[in-house]
């Protein structure tokens, strides 16, 4: 059936449920399951380059260290849901501009057949652009998606 199971997860309650199901799928089909984070790569806005602000300025190196902790916690939450138990399970994360891309990409990476996620991550704002990384999944993914409600 599937060897590998790739779910994606953003921290939401709607990928903690993706996660517990991924997570089932795989003791049933005796396969490994790999829990990834697209970590949205920061960009400061444009018009404050150069600018005097009240926050001090991250170097690119402190940047990926508070990215890279911020994917740590996504990801001990969405192990800590699961009870992995005997599951063999691996914890990735990526830092893109593409969620959708990384996640299509991951899978490949890590010889998964099937992509696990939620339909829709956060509410407001963030939760339309997760939404839409689900969408473009659907639109460009070579191999399985199953969408978790």
């Amino acid at each position: 059936m599937y060897r590998g199971i790739l779910v994606a997860v953003d921290g939401s309650e709607y990928s903690r449920k993706a996660t517990v199901h991924a997570a089932e799928l795989a003791r049933i089909a005796s396969a490994k399951l790999v829990i990834f984070y697209a970590v949205p790569h920061f960009h400061r806005a444009p018009f404050t380059e150069g600018l005097d602000t009240a926050e001090p300025q991250q170097t690119g190196e402190e940047l990926a260290s508070a990215l890279a902790v911020n994917a740590h916690r996504v990801l001990a939450q969405s192990r800590k849901d699961l009870k992995a138990g005997a599951l063999a399970v691996e914890e990735r994360f990526e830092v893109s501009d593409s969620a959708y891309e990384a996640i299509i990409e991951a899978a490949g990476k890590y010889e998964c057949d099937i992509i696990v996620m939620a339909p829709h991550g956060h509410h407001g704002i963030a939760g339309v652009l997760l939404g839409s990384e689900t969408q473009k999944v659907l639109a460009h993914s070579t191999i399985p998606v199953l969408v978790v409600h």
